[in-house]
């Protein structure tokens, strides 16, 4: 399970989409995560990219918050493919993001 909202997890996708991993609005958004938040966000990156299956997404949350040492925003911001493994990551959890991007450009 985890613990971000979708709709969090889909505007750091179009934040990371729009100004790239590294750009100092994806890194500050997802900053202002909390622990929880934060780690539900590295693990299902995990799971995007194979690490782990979706299953495992509670083992992959216990060893983000374990191995955490350096800021998440600099972690994940160094991942290029960032937006690219949330989304795998939720297409292999069989969370639809469609309705959420939808959702999230409508808003003004």
């Amino acid at each position: 399970m985890l613990d971000i909202s979708l709709a969090k997890i889909v505007r750091v996708i179009a934040l990371a989409r729009e100004y790239g991993s590294d750009g100092v609005s994806t890194r500050r958004y997802i900053s202002e995560l909390n622990e929880d938040e934060q780690s539900s966000l590295v693990a299902l990156m995990w799971v995007g990219r194979g690490s782990y299956a979706p299953d495992d997404i509670e083992e992959a949350r216990r060893l983000a918050v374990a191995e955490h040492t350096a800021p998440t925003e600099t972690y994940l911001g160094g991942e290029p493919q960032l937006a690219d493994m949330l989304e795998d990551g939720l297409d292999a959890m069989e969370i639809n993001v469609a309705d959420a991007e939808d959702h999230l450009r409508e808003r003004p």
